[in-house]
């Protein structure tokens, strides 16, 4: 596959995710900004958009396989994946990170002021992470089963409304742009999650957790707002029951 500067972010992505290795490191927010194409997002960037190109182009030209092949995934088997890896994965690790930002602000905080910020903001997130996924959990995962489930004519053609600007699609980007700028603004006031030179080994545990739930967050919204709503947008073209 040849890789051109229209293409958008969010596609390519979809179609290998090992090219999201290649706009992290470059800067590029590929979940929540996705829409975007890849000559605009070098504009904004200022970035050598054919430099770029290379970069994905080898990537993925590289030998080895995904190890999931999300887009060829139907919405159901989506939504039970990020309900049952990447929500229990959030909730696991709130429980985990939380203990370890109260002990280091409390230890470290006169001397790194910066970290009473990012317990601030680590602990909104947790909230607005737990009421989001239960929303999703309760009424849009339930929705899409229900609307693919078999009937005697197959699918009963329940649907969401194939209006991206329509709640609760513009809900459901809404909130995964604030979790988007909450964790650039943590990833900033930690200098991209380092530890300082006087810094102890809970602090190091405790920003490599913040950078792991980070990843996997990406990840996370990166399948809904790139694979999965698409895909119950598309299906609401011929629906004829919305939420």
């Amino acid at each position: 596959m040849n890789i051109s500067a229209s293409q958008i972010i969010g596609d390519l992505v979809a179609m290998d995710y090992r090219t999201a290795a290649v706009f992290k490191a470059n800067g590029i927010d590929f979940c929540c900004n996705g829409n975007r194409s890849i000559a605009e997002a070098c504009t904004e960037a200022k970035l050598s958009t054919p430099t770029l190109l290379q970069q994905l182009q080898e990537v993925i030209e590289a030998p080895g396989q995904e190890s999931h092949h999300f887009q060829t995934w139907p919405p159901t088997l989506l939504a039970d994946y990020i309900e049952q890896v990447h929500h229990a994965y959030v909730r696991r690790k709130i429980s985990e990170i939380i203990p370890y930002l109260n002990k280091i602000t409390a230890v470290h905080g006169n001397n790194h002021p910066e970290l009473k910020a990012v317990q601030q903001l680590f602990e909104e997130s947790s909230e607005d992470l737990q009421e989001h996924m239960h929303k999703e959990e309760t009424i849009l995962f339930p929705f899409i089963r229900d609307a693919n489930k078999p009937g005697d004519n197959g699918p009963t053609g329940a649907t969401i409304s194939n209006d991206r600007d329509a709640s609760p699609i513009a809900m459901i980007h809404e909130e995964h742009d604030k979790e988007g700028e909450r964790f650039r603004k943590i990833a900033s006031l930690t200098n991209n999650y380092t530890t300082p030179p006087d810094g102890c080994n809970t602090y190091r545990v405790t920003l490599g957790l913040l950078r792991e739930f980070e990843e996997d967050l990406h990840l996370h919204i990166h399948l809904e707002n790139n694979i999965l709503i698409p895909k119950i947008l598309e299906s609401g073209k011929e629906g004829n029951k919305t939420i």
